[in-house]
């Protein structure tokens, strides 16, 4: 026993020893790195919202909407497969986590033999439990588990991440079928119209105050309509196929508004949107990989230094045969070991080399990452803001356009306008009334871009 204590006090002093040689740089955490110049990205004028603080529910007011969203939260695959890494990266940290116990094992050998006779025979055994602890003196473990941990993290945020663009993508696709059963109405709208203008041009005719070029172009306008008419109702089919392969579900009949119903918050405020920014999911991935590319250098590093690894075994012996319960024998040793790596083939400095470098890549892809969401916000802001401005055009573009076919249509009627001018006057119309549903779903495209941009979604 005195030399066990002897061992003992040993590895203590060996671990005193290593803790204070240790360098301090091998426990140090992970901090937030600073990207200078990146608040030239917006501009002291720039207007972002409070969108990024609603939830999708209070954002998208639509209820047809909100179901879909929910179903797809609830279905949808990809989200379900970045859950799935989610719970392996926990299962990863609790393994670095567990890292820190002693590791417990135990064996038992039996042996019997002897002569040609019972009294001959003799039996032995050796019943061994056994533990064994690594010291992390240089931080190896623990650099380790802190990577696991931000490993998790940025699978976390990854899951929010697909979830927040799960979110928008549904509410795109959705928009997109209300523009295109607003051109599909406009369209069919039209086609009504051109199908009079063949009926009243073929009396015209017929009474010589039009002409057979009069009839054919407004049968050829109709049937280009017509034709518009079958590629609008092939891409709603398509659309709707796509909204259910959002929503992780066999395609189905999609019950809906329509665009003009549509409302979202309007309240803008003045401010720069850096830390909105900073906390969207693909930002807070990128942060989160690069804190597992600084622990991996560290773990590297560690390497460098001696491995100290404690041994304890205890157990029971007998080659007299007696039972278990009255052994001959208990023996009981404890083992200090250290282990200074010297010549490994240059592979702690290969180790060592690609951490950092991979560390390297990290921290550009980090800023890449803050500049392309900056880039994102400002597009964001401009798209909607053009879109009204382009909206209110195309109103008073239409209010313009259907009085222009009103007039020409009565010219007509009484000979003081060609058919040419009627018929121009209603493509020019339908052109508008088209490009109307185009620029209002531009402008709920840019409000749920700009939703987006800022983080919102994840809640």
């Amino acid at each position: 026993m005195e030399r066990m204590k002897k061992i003992v006090s040993h590895i203590v002093a060996c671990v005193a020893v290593a803790l204070l040689a240790s360098s301090c740089s091998l426990y140090t955490k992970f901090e937030r790195p600073q990207v200078r110049n990146l608040h030239e990205l917006y501009p002291a004028d720039t207007t972002h919202s409070r969108l990024a603080d609603l939830s999708w529910r209070e954002f998208f007011t639509d209820t047809l909407l909100q179901n879909y969203i929910a179903r797809g939260l609830e279905y949808n695959i990809d989200l379900r497969k970045a859950h799935a890494n989610v719970v392996q990266a926990e299962a990863t940290l609790e393994a670095a986590k567990l890292a820190f116990l002693p590791s417990v094992k135990a064996s038992l050998n039996a042996t019997l033999g002897g002569g040609s006779g019972s009294d001959g025979a003799t039996f032995s055994y050796d019943l061994t439990p056994s533990a064994s602890w690594e010291v992390d003196a240089f931080g190896r473990l623990r650099n380790a588990e802190r990577g696991a941990a931000a490993s998790h993290e940025a699978m976390v945020f990854y899951e929010q991440a697909v979830r927040s663009k799960l979110i928008v993508t549904i509410a795109n696709s959705y928009y997109t079928l209300l523009m295109l059963d607003e051109q599909l109405k406009t369209s069919q709208r039209t086609l009504d119209t051109w199908e009079e203008n063949i009926r009243t041009l073929t009396a015209l005719k017929r009474a010589g105050k039009a002409t057979e070029a009069a009839v054919l172009q407004a049968k050829a306008n109709k049937y280009s309509i017509e034709g518009s008419v079958l590629t609008l109702e092939r891409q709603i089919s398509e659309q709707e196929n796509a909204l259910a392969t959002l929503m992780g579900v066999l395609p189905f009949e999609i019950a809906r508004g329509t665009l003009k119903e549509q409302t979202f918050p309007e309240e803008f405020s003045v401010g720069v949107p850096l830390e909105l920014v900073a906390l969207r999911p693909d930002v807070r991935v990128a942060e989160a990989e690069l804190a597992t590319k600084f622990y991996a250098v560290n773990e590297a590093k560690a390497a460098f230094y001696p491995s100290i690894t404690l041994t304890g075994s205890a157990g029971w012996s007998d080659a007299a045969g007696r039972a278990i319960a009255n052994p001959g024998e208990f023996i009981a040793r404890m083992v200090g070991g250290i282990v200074q790596p010297i010549f490994a083939k240059g592979a702690n400095k290969s180790r060592l080399k690609i951490a950092e470098a991979q560390q390297e890549a990290a921290i550009m892809q980090y800023r890449q990452t803050l500049l392309n969401a900056g880039a994102e916000v400002n597009n964001a802001v401009m798209l909607w803001q053009s879109a009204q401005k382009r909206l209110a055009i195309d109103l008073k573009q239409v209010v313009t356009l259907r009085a222009a076919v009103y007039n020409t249509q009565l010219l007509m009627k009484y000979g003081s306008a060609s058919y040419l001018e009627v018929l121009t006057a209603q493509q020019n119309l339908l052109n508008a009334e088209l490009a109307e549903s185009s620029d209002r779903y531009a402008e709920i495209q840019g409000i749920i871009s700009l939703y987006y941009a800022l983080g919102g979604g994840v809640n």
